[in-house]
């Protein structure tokens, strides 16, 4: 069974409760239940994390490049300083897919440069919690499960 690694950045913890205006009211958990919903229909098993810790979220893109088929991730604020999380996602060498749920360039000028995405095959951004399920069904057609 093929897996994916799906990595939600710093504060994504809150998500339902921060600013709902800009993030929504989805918790981090429905959007969990939810890829695993998606995943299930193509038999891909989903290891999913959440960290507030750069060092934690390049020490997972490690531990699991030569175990996972591909990654999905939103960075989150780590998206606009991590040259770490960029790093790692280049040495992990697997199809990844950066998604955020906001249109980050409808933001404040600070976040409208994406260190990751320029290292990864994709960004999807601005469909609330469904870039997260847009996200995976790239990664699949990516990593050939379909």
């Amino acid at each position: 069974m093929k897996k994916i690694l799906v990595i939600h950045g710093p504060n994504l913890n809150l998500l339902g409760k921060r600013e709902p205006g800009i993030y929504g009211k989805t918790t981090l958990k429905q959007i969990n239940q939810a890829l695993e919903k998606a995943a299930k229909k193509y038999k891909i098993k989903l290891i999913a994390k959440q960290s507030n810790h750069e060092g934690e979220i390049v020490d997972l893109i490690g531990k699991n490049k030569n175990k996972a088929s591909g990654i999905l991730i939103n960075p989150a604020a780590y998206t606009h300083t991590s040259v770490a999380i960029r790093d790692a996602i280049l040495a992990a060498g697997i199809p990844t897919i950066e998604v955020h749920l906001s249109n980050i360039h409808s933001r404040e000028e600070f976040r409208h440069k994406s260190l990751i995405s320029p290292v990864v095959k994709g960004t999807i951004m601005g469909f609330g919690p469904k870039s997260y399920i847009l996200g995976l069904e790239a990664l699949i057609d990516l990593i050939n499960v379909k």
